[in-house]
């Protein structure tokens, strides 16, 4: 599970997250992953020294309320977008005789959508799960890194989180993973 840490929920454009509920979606794709033994491994996304939301001295890298990990389960910190590159997870994984790999978590489009790249290039199995992932509306790259979500919104060039969202899943099918519902890994219905 990638970065459903509470970073996300301080910085401005969470008011415009299309899962708001991402904490309940990856606690359901948990309590599945458990119920089967697999193994459950939590990534969060560190920037320190940057003074932001994602600096570790400011108390907010930590798991969104509602999910904490169970003895075994290891809690990697990364400072890159992949959950490969900075970690020992690939070490971990191989460890663990895993071959197969289930994504959720923040954001879509970067964390969750690099590191299943990554994945399949090294070799593993990967389901993706966009319903157990979130993300927010993304701006243009011309537009400036200040400004404010009303601008992003305003912005007619402005990727909504469900294009995001379906773009991830047009780039992923078939390449790079099988896109999966919440609904089939834990055959609970997801609730509206």
């Amino acid at each position: 599970m990638i970065d459903v840490q509470e970073s996300f929920r301080v910085r401005p454009n969470w008011q415009a997250v299309n899962n708001p509920d991402i904490a309940d979606r990856v606690g359901r794709l948990v309590r599945a992953a458990r119920d089967q033994g697999d193994l459950v491994v939590w990534v969060l996304h560190t920037e320190p020294g940057t003074g932001g939301a994602f600096d570790p001295a400011n108390g907010h890298v930590r798991l969104m309320a509602g999910l904490e990990p169970i003895d075994g389960e290891p809690v990697l910190t990364k400072t890159s977008h992949n959950a490969f590159t900075t970690t020992n997870l690939q070490q971990l994984l191989t460890q663990h005789g895993v071959t197969e790999l289930v994504i959720g978590g923040i954001r879509t489009e970067q964390c969750c959508e690099t590191t299943t790249r990554i994945a399949s290039d090294l070799g593993y199995a990967v389901t993706f799960v966009t319903e157990a992932t979130a993300t927010t509306p993304l701006p243009h790259w011309t537009m400036p890194a200040d400004a404010t979500l009303a601008e992003i919104l305003a912005d007619p060039r402005t990727l909504s989180p469900e294009l995001v969202t379906e773009r991830t899943e047009y780039a992923l099918a078939g390449r790079f993973a099988t896109i999966r519902t919440l609904d089939e890994l834990t055959g609970v219905p997801v609730s509206s």
